[in-house]
């Protein structure tokens, strides 16, 4: 290290900055200044740790200087650092207070250990200066493809715990055991694509974490298998992959007269089966998406035929109905097919058979015919000329316009008219006996004033234990609605107290907030905030985050403290 004193050859020392630079892809200023600190810091240990020693090299002749430097002060505490006016006009006969006074040092030759110390401060600062370029070069290339050399493939305790390392040039990427294909393997030297999904910032250095199984890979594939998505002309709209055995991409054209689905086929298949090479022989189904949902649904079946498609757009569901001969085809092997097209789409599916929908609408047609006479007190004819002009329940009957019941062939008005008493007589009595119930299970009337909370849900929230408007502001989201966890490696859903009602997640929020406002957990501001519709979308976005965590928190009792 004798390079690294004062007297070293100056050419010498810019002709190893240059190097370190160049072969560390680093900034050579980096370089030189971490000499410097280097320098300075073996300059402290000479003249004295308490004194503020600088060090300066210049780029462009080498030279090494160092300088002593004092803050010019009204009245003198430590003259190891500062230096009173009177003295530092002695020297510079402008300065002033606050200023600094630079006394040029002697040059000296550094000792062994001054040496080694001087080499671990760079090589140090070399390497902080090398990952921060890793990290600066890789933060923004997430969704990327990146390709790389199998540097090393490590193992834990089981294989699924192994991570494969990627030399990815002028750094290392991650693939861990459960982003690689099933039954994928792997040898030191082969070149492997994957995606770059995160980047972490971490004290051993930038981690970069790659995939082989995220839908997102696949769309890159074929972004670069297929000029027309490469050009924008094809859009993939989604992806769905069980990686490694089949796969879903819905795509679609900007222009009618390419035909999407060709396109990311290629002649003879071509373009498709480079992908599939690429993710180890995965079946990939290319179908053409669709802006109606039950046509999309349609498409991402096949290669299953599909007879009808019944939608409920509320609850993002659908039943699918398929000839008896294509229902195995429709779902697939261990439900594979409709799990795909489920994840695909993004709407639930339901599949049935032909014959299996046809015995499913008797059966509730049956049921509402039933429940009309029973409710209505009506004989069967009418129950099912009700039923099947398309009324469900009783509300329908009781709240519906009356021309559209007198409208059925034989009613007329004044049955119409009978009917809708009888209805509304009926859901009184209901309603009498929910309450009674309520009250039986000692649910508070303060609870009644809860906006969406009806009267099942409260004698569901007393037969839970939940019965008092303090229990309930007590709940937290998922108390509600339910929760998914991880249970031996799988997803598995727990209900919630109100779990058979289909609550929204926003609904349950509102509710739990408005019995914490009522009793005086939290601020009336915060629901007012939510609910005005703000113009400043920074500040309600804080106030909806704020309002959620609060929301999923159990909030401290009254008596422990306000968790508003």
């Amino acid at each position: 290290m004798a390079q690294l004193g004062v007297s070293a050859n100056r050419l010498e020392l810019l002709q190893i900055a240059d190097a370190v630079a160049r072969e560390k892809s680093i900034d050579r200023m980096i370089v030189l200044n971490a000499m410097a600190e280097a320098i300075q810091k073996a300059a402290k240990s000479r003249y004295g740790t308490e004194n503020d020693i600088r060090a300066e090299i210049n780029p462009r002749s080498g030279e090494i200087r160092l300088f002593r430097v004092r803050k010019v002060v009204e009245m003198v505490e430590n003259d190891a650092t500062e230096i009173s006016l009177d003295e530092a006009r002695a020297i510079d006969s402008e300065v002033e207070i606050g200023g600094e006074i630079r006394e040029e040092l002697p040059p000296f030759d550094y000792g062994r250990v001054a040496a080694q110390n001087a080499k671990q401060v760079i090589v140090q600062k070399v390497r902080d200066a090398e990952r921060e370029r890793q990290y600066e070069e890789f933060k923004d290339r997430v969704g990327e493809i990146v390709s790389g050399t199998i540097k090393r493939v490590e193992f834990g305790r089981r294989d699924e715990y192994g991570n494969v390392i990627l030399d990815l040039g002028r750094a290392e990427g991650c693939i861990r055991r459960n982003k690689t294909l099933p039954r994928e393997t792997f040898k030191v030297g082969e070149r492997v694509r994957a995606y770059i999904y995160e980047v972490k910032r971490e004290q051993r250095g930038p981690q970069i974490f790659l995939s082989r199984t995220r839908p997102e890979f696949m769309a890159k594939l074929f972004r670069q298998e297929v000029p027309e998505i490469y050009d924008g002309i094809v859009e993939i709209k989604s992806v769905a992959r069980d990686p490694g055995s089949r796969a879903k991409i819905a795509v679609s054209s900007n222009d009618s007269s390419i035909d999407p689905v060709g396109a990311c086929v290629g002649l003879r298949g071509s373009r498709v089966q480079a992908v599939v090479n690429e993710l180890q022989g995965e079946k990939i189904d290319i179908v053409q998406w669709s802006a109606n949902a039950a046509t999309f649904i349609v498409n991402a079946l096949a290669p299953a035929e599909v007879s009808k498609v019944v939608l409920d757009e509320e609850a993002k569901q659908s039943d699918v109905v398929v000839p008896d001969d294509q229902l195995s085809l429709a779902i697939g092997r261990r439900g594979q097919n409709v799990k795909l097209a489920a994840k695909l789409t993004g709407w639930e599916i339901d599949i049935m058979t032909e014959a299996q929908e046809s015995e499913r609408r008797q059966t509730e047609f049956a049921e509402r015919s039933q429940l009309f006479m029973e409710a209505l007190d009506v004989d069967e004819v009418i129950a099912q000329l009700l039923a099947s002009e398309g009324f469900t329940s009783i509300e329908e009957v009781a709240f519906v316009d009356p021309d559209e019941i007198a409208a059925i062939e034989g009613f007329g008005d004044e049955m119409a008219e009978e009917l809708q008493s009888r209805a509304h007589d009926y859901l009184e009595r209901q309603e009498k006996e929910l309450d009674e119930k309520r009250k039986a299970l000692n649910v508070s009337d303060e609870l009644l004033g809860i906006t969406k909370l009806t009267l099942p849900m409260l004698i569901k929230l007393g037969e839970s234990g939940i019965k008092t408007l303090e229990d309930f502001a007590g709940c937290a989201i998922h108390d509600l609605i339910g929760w998914e966890e991880k249970v031996k490696g799988k997803s598995k859903h727990f209900p919630g107290y109100l779990s058979e009602f289909k609550l929204e997640r926003e609904d349950a929020k509102q509710m739990i907030m408005e019995a914490r406002v009522k009793i005086g957990w939290v601020s009336a501001d915060v629901l007012a905030s939510q609910s005005a519709g703000s113009s400043e979308e920074e500040g309600l976005h804080v106030t909806e985050e704020a309002v959620e965590a609060a929301a999923e928190s159990e909030p401290q009792t009254a008596e422990k403290g306000s968790a508003g």
